[in-house]
């Protein structure tokens, strides 16, 4: 998979892709909206070019309050993001080249108030989902926002890891339509945040691919 090219389908205005970006980009702007004065720190766990939360802050009135990071293995990607923010004149907004599936890769910046987890849980096993969200209450602060996002095609897992998390301690706030096309989900961390492992910290999850873990369904 060339994933700088997959990101063209969000240029497409009809597409999935487009919508769900749209639909992050909203749930986004309203978690800033509702984040207390004073500084926010925000981390994207496998940012790609950063379309999400990049389509959001340079307008948004916190703006100079947000402290993020963006953690990309791609370097392509990684250099789209590092240019949007640049020019957007976001000095707080730190693009890493690395490993998002290592907990060490947010040393530093969790917990943090914004956790995005967009285009990660479509393209690993479930196993790694499962343990995935376990790792979020080391990323989450008290009262942070979760927003993640997967297919809703068959096997439909997004039931599944809406109790994971809230048997984790997160609350659900608000969850796409089945029928949208894609799936985006918000969770507020109502619990206590763990102590963050020692660097590089422990794998959440390997990076598969939906591409692959289809071809694995079907034999």
């Amino acid at each position: 998979m060339d994933w700088s090219q997959w990101h063209d389908d969000y240029d497409l205005p009809d597409s999935n892709l487009a919508r769900r970006l749209q639909a992050v980009r909203d749930r986004i702007r309203q978690a800033l909206d509702a984040c207390p004065p004073g500084p926010l720190r925000v981390v994207s766990v496998c940012a790609g070019q950063g379309r999400d939360l990049l389509g959001v802050l340079p307008q948004h009135p916190r703006r100079d309050d947000v402290t993020a990071r963006l953690v990309e293995l791609d370097p392509r990607n990684a250099a789209s993001a590092e240019s949007a923010a640049r020019a957007a004149g976001l000095r707080n907004v730190e693009v890493v080249v690395g490993d998002a599936a290592l907990t060490g890769s947010y040393r530093g910046m969790v917990p943090a108030d914004l956790v995005l987890m967009c285009g990660v849980f479509g393209n690993i096993t479930d196993e790694d989902i499962e343990r995935t969200v376990g790792h979020c209450a080391q990323l989450c602060a008290h009262g942070a926002t979760l927003v993640w996002t997967r297919h809703r095609k068959a096997p439909d897992l997004v039931p599944r890891i809406c109790e994971w998390l809230e048997a984790r301690g997160f609350e659900r706030q608000w969850l796409s339509d089945p029928g949208a096309g894609f799936g985006v989900g918000v969770h507020r961390f109502a619990g206590e945040p763990e102590p963050l492992e020692p660097s590089p910290g422990t794998r959440m999850f390997t990076f598969v691919g939906y591409d692959e873990l289809r071809r694995r369904r079907t034999g």
